[in-house]
C-alpha cells in the first residue's frame, strides 16, 4: 500500500543553509516519527513558498543519501494571508500501516497550519 505522509516547516531566512537544514530536520524527524527506512519512500514532493529562492529543498534530500528516490519540488501557491518562509513535504511511502497510524510532521511555525495534530 502507498500512504502519504505530511509535513512542513519554516525557516528564519532566504538561505541556501536555512533552506537545507531546516528541510533536513523535517525529513529526519518525518522519517523517524513513522519509522521509515529509505527503501520504504516512493517519492517526495517539495514546495516552498515564493519568498525562498536560495536553494532546492530535494538538495537536503541528496545530501541524506536518498539518491535513487525521485524528487520533484515546485513554488507553493502565493495565497494572501498565507504563511510565509515555508516548506511543505509530502512523502510517498510504501507502508502497511493504516492511515490513522501514519504521522504528519508540522515544525516551527508550520505548527499552526495543522493545530487539529497536537
Amino acid at each position: 500500500m502507498v500512504r502519504g505522509i505530511r509535513g512542513a516547516i519554516t525557516v528564519k531566512a532566504n538561505s541556501e543553509s536555512e533552506i537545507i537544514n531546516a528541510t533536513k530536520k523535517l525529513l529526519m524527524e518525518m522519517l523517524k516519527t513513522n519509522e521509515l527506512i529509505y527503501d520504504d519512500i516512493v517519492s517526495i514532493f517539495f514546495s516552498a513558498t515564493n519568498d525562498l529562492n536560495k536553494a532546492f529543498p530535494a538538495k537536503a534530500a541528496r545530501m541524506l543519501g536518498l539518491k535513487l528516490v525521485p524528487l520533484f519540488c515546485c513554488q507553493e501557491m502565493n495565497v494572501e494571508g498565507s504563511l510565509k518562509r515555508c516548506i511543505r513535504v509530502l512523502i510517498h511511502v510504501n507502508t502497511d500501516k493504516k492511515p490513522d497510524q501514519i504521522r504528519h510532521v508540522y515544525l516551527e511555525e508550520a505548527k499552526n497550519l495543522r493545530p487539529d495534530l497536537d
